[in-house]
């Protein structure tokens, strides 16, 4: 019956101790799961899972602590230093995993050994101060069995950190086992060198008041560990499978997606992998990005990835790489702050634009192919026709059929022809040496009707020019401007057969001199507002089609702006605006040129040639 009674005790003894060994390793797993979330955010929401770990983790060391008490003839006592331990302990846990992923606090090394120093002494204060600050006489320690249980919890502490430092995603349950036998080795070693005369005798009715206490207690705080294990392995198993539905939309997907630690490859998708022309992810994981990027680009990139805010994106830039064999890529590039295991990170999606570029290349050759055409078969047709007028004079005079007539003043009228033709030709191609003035369009505008006058009065046209009282000081060349304006009022002359009124007014308009010409005119249809401008198009029958391609270009060379609006049947309007400036000097004195300028048929800069003014004094000129 005794025999029967013993093996009844130590079953009961033994499911104690199981029962505290699995609730310390649940526990655990709670504790490095919810620590698991921590390293996916960098939120305050990261404080969250980490006071919820370290609450699991002390409640379930607490309860370990009571269940394996109760297969020793130790007492168990419920007090307020009882609940204060339960709290150190589970303050020090939140402390040891904050100074863990805390890289400001120096090396990993440094950081394991001080995380595990914490996370075994909440453990030890807990076992121990339970047992200190009960009703005790006298306690005796035996140094062996406490340096060793000490010993034992703080690297089984450490092992646990450092495993699920390593690969948090697949080492929670050895990192829990560890840290749950080292709990439970600490526990018992402990209890057997601890030796404890108390000054109390716990009546049988006082244990059973104790152990009624205990058992809810122990109960509810086994509910609390189970049901936030339930809840932690929902919400994981939630985030397991949106991230395998991440992960399958990242491998999928066309675009290259890749992952920056640092300044090196810490994941490439397939399609990366495929561009750059690696068939193995070893040929550039772990490696600097700037061995496949284009010198050219190295010090915006580094600027760019360089500073991390959270939450940023960068726009869209267009980045040379080299694959891995070497050859030349053209991408598209989004550079997207992002976190790696709980570390600032950089994500990339890279766009190959290799074809685009190809495409754009040729259009531009096409189309430069395309104006080439139209310039050669514009030229052959306008110069062709008064070279065959020459050729027939000449034909005529050579061979003695001309009859007295003189056929001279024809011949020079078709060679000026000829002359005019390419000359406005040169203006456009061929870079030429002008002078820079600061001009008051007022007078410019006074000059060019005076050129027109004649031309206006034998039309029948009437020409009326308002101004601003103030000067209006614009930056370029006069003879130039004239010429601008001299072929949009030629045009507008032309244009009204049985004359009219030619409203001229120039105004100073948001930094800008602002001149309308208006005529009256029938008007310009559409298709014809849409062509103005392009080479050799023109309405008239003697006309070279150069003329407002030549005033478009002045214009754009100005840094100026030219609009037409047109309605059939009332007439055109053309707006033309140049920059405001204002000159250093007044007086006659302002009218000088500072300085030998280029303007180039190919950009819209003016730029120096001797030096006296530079880009930088040249828009500062400009500025109103």
């Amino acid at each position: 019956m005794n025999e029967y009674i013993d093996t009844n005790m130590r079953t009961e003894l033994l499911v104690f101790l199981v029962l505290a060994f699995v609730i310390i390793v649940f526990s655990s797993f709670t504790m490095f799961t919810l620590i698991t979330h921590l390293k996916r955010e960098l939120s305050r929401r990261r404080h969250v899972w980490l006071l919820g770990g370290s609450a699991v983790y002390g409640i379930g060391l607490w309860s370990m602590h009571f269940l394996a008490l109760l297969s020793t003839n130790h007492y168990s006592f419920i007090n307020v230093p009882m609940l204060l331990s339960l709290f150190v302990s589970s303050g020090l846990a939140y402390l040891s995993f904050l100074m863990l992923g805390s890289e400001r606090m120096g090396a990993f090394s440094a950081r394991l050994g001080l995380a595990a120093l914490l996370l075994g002494t909440g453990s030890a204060l807990l076992h121990y101060l339970n047992r200190m600050f009960g009703p005790v006489e006298a306690f005796h320690f035996d140094p062996v069995m406490f340096g060793l249980s000490i010993a034992i919890i703080l690297l089984g502490s450490a092992i646990a950190l450092l495993l699920h430092e390593m690969n948090p995603e697949s080492t929670v349950w050895p990192a829990s086992i560890v840290l749950g036998s080292s709990c439970m080795m600490m526990h018992m070693l402990g209890m057997r060198g601890l030796s404890i005369e108390y000054s109390e005798v716990m009546t049988a009715e006082r244990l059973n008041e104790y152990y009624m206490v205990l058992a809810i207690m122990l109960g509810l705080a086994t509910l609390t560990i189970l049901g936030i294990s339930l809840m932690t392995r929902m919400s994981d198993r939630r985030y397991r499978q949106a991230d395998q539905r991440y992960k399958q939309l990242v491998e999928n997907s066309i675009d290259m997606i890749a992952v920056l630690d640092g300044n090196h490859w810490e994941y490439i998708n397939r399609s990366g992998l495929r561009l750059f022309h690696a068939s193995e992810r070893d040929e550039m994981v772990g490696k600097s990005i700037y061995l496949f990027l284009h010198p050219k680009h190295h010090a915006d990139t580094a600027h760019r990835i360089g500073t991390f805010e959270p939450g940023k994106t960068f726009p869209p830039e267009e980045l040379e790489w080299f694959t891995v064999s070497g050859k030349k890529l053209y991408t598209e590039v989004v550079i997207a702050s992002t976190t790696l295991r709980g570390r600032p990170a950089f994500q990339l999606i890279v766009r190959d634009i290799s074809e685009r570029k190809k495409n754009e290349e040729l259009l531009i050759n096409s189309e430069k192919l395309y104006v080439a055409g139209q310039l050669a078969a514009g030229i052959a047709h306008e110069i062709r026709n008064p070279l065959t007028s020459l050729k027939g004079f000449l034909q005529l005079i050579s061979t003695g059929r001309s009859n007295g007539r003189n056929y001279f003043d024809i011949m020079k009228s078709e060679l000026n022809r000829i002359e005019s033709i390419v000359s406005e030709l040169l203006m456009l191609s061929k870079p030429q040496v002008y002078e820079l003035a600061y001009l008051d369009m007022r007078q410019v505008l006074d000059d060019t009707v005076m050129l027109l006058e004649a031309q206006a009065s034998l039309h029948n046209t009437e020409v009326a020019v308002e101004t601003d009282s103030a000067p209006l000081w614009v930056f370029g060349v006069e003879n130039q401007i004239k010429q601008a304006f001299i072929n949009v009022i030629k045009n507008a002359i032309e244009a009204m057969e049985d004359g009219g009124m030619i409203a001229i007014s120039s105004k100073l308009e948001d930094g800008n001199v602002v001149t309308r010409i208006i005529d009256q005119g029938p008007g310009i249809p559409k298709e014809q507002l849409a062509k103005m401008g392009q080479p050799f198009y023109t309405t008239k029958d003697r006309g070279t089609g150069l003329g407002l391609m030549v005033t478009f270009k002045i214009v754009d060379n100005h840094q100026g702006r030219i609009q037409a609006h047109s309605e059939m049947g009332e007439g055109a309007t053309f707006v033309i605006s140049f920059p405001y400036a204002t000159p250093p000097l007044t007086g006659e004195q302002a009218g000088q040129a500072p300085g030998t300028v280029v303007a180039s048929g190919k950009g819209t800069v003016l730029r120096t040639l001797n030096g006296s003014l530079d880009e930088t004094n040249l828009r500062e000129c400009r500025k109103p």
